[in-house]
């Protein structure tokens, strides 16, 4: 067993028995480590100890970080910025693929992909001349499954892997060397209209904080569409970049993730440890 399975093996476990409040002896034992050694490993994965990650899991630690972030929402609109970060040179431009490309079903389109290792697991990107098309984590996937999907989205373009060009899509999160930083990163996704717009207004959630699918409903001006945000939000193509990880239930439970309830709160806590480059619209 690897680390990185020790470990989503163990948040998985603190999700099942958030309301048991497991001990660090449960835990350890439970992925077949001492104590002390899986304290050591599982702070240099999550960037926090288990007995705070623990407290991340709570309902009503779900409730404090709402209300929290809904003053993080207010001053960042009232600043005129979309999110707080180190880095502020750095930010992401989502591109929707245009109609005569969704027409062309890929044609004349070359796109690069890469299998990055990253401190959340092993990512799979994708990315055309005009930006990231495709991220994703592992966990459920071969390359060869990913690779498929790939193509079917976008049939008649020519893949072909490449890790250099993928690497960047991966630094623009993980990095803290800005000397990575080239300046903006573009997505270039495809969606529908309503899709696009909820992607959009994700990225407007600042760093380390949360939104529920209401209150992402409420700021596209659809108040009663919180089930199609969901659905848009399942849909996103770009893991992290677009960050789908920051919506939540509005009683402060997790919500759905395509990966699965213990990589979200790996994603969300890592976040918190670790300050995420700044992301800005056009």
């Amino acid at each position: 067993m690897s680390d990185y399975d020790r470990i989503a093996r163990a948040m998985a476990y603190l999700t099942e028995r958030a309301t048991e409040q497991p001990s660090l002896e449960e835990v350890a034992a439970h992925v077949h480590l001492s104590p002390y050694h899986f304290q050591r490993l599982f702070c240099r994965w999550a960037g926090t100890t288990p007995k705070r990650f623990l407290q991340v899991l709570t309902l009503e630690r779900g409730k404090v970080l709402l209300e929290h972030s809904r003053s993080l929402l207010e001053t960042s609109h009232e600043l005129g910025l979309s999110g707080s970060s180190r880095l502020h040179d750095h930010f992401v431009q989502l591109e929707a693929v245009t109609p005569g490309e969704y027409k062309g079903r890929g044609k004349q389109v070359h796109i690069e992909y890469g299998v990055h290792e990253t401190p959340l697991g092993p990512m799979f990107v994708a990315v055309t001349r005009r930006g990231v098309c495709r991220a994703e984590f592992m966990d459920f996937n071969t390359l060869e499954d990913l690779l498929d999907d790939l193509h079917n989205a976008w049939p008649l373009s020519s893949i072909s892997e490449n890790h250099l060009s993928t690497r960047r899509a991966i630094d623009a999160f993980f990095s803290n060397d800005t000397a990575s930083k080239q300046g903006p990163l573009s997505l270039h996704v495809a969606g529908t209209n309503f899709q696009i717009a909820v992607w959009r207004a994700l990225l407007n959630i600042p760093s380390g904080a949360v939104a529920s699918y209401t209150e992402v409903a409420k700021s596209l001006g659809a108040p009663k569409s919180a089930r199609a945000v969901g659905n848009a939000i399942g849909a996103n193509p770009v893991a992290l970049l677009i960050p789908c990880h920051r919506v939540i239930q509005q009683s402060g439970a997790l919500g759905g993730y395509r990966w699965g309830p213990s990589k979200k709160l790996m994603v969300q806590t890592w976040e918190r440890m670790h300050e995420e480059p700044m992301v800005e619209m056009n």
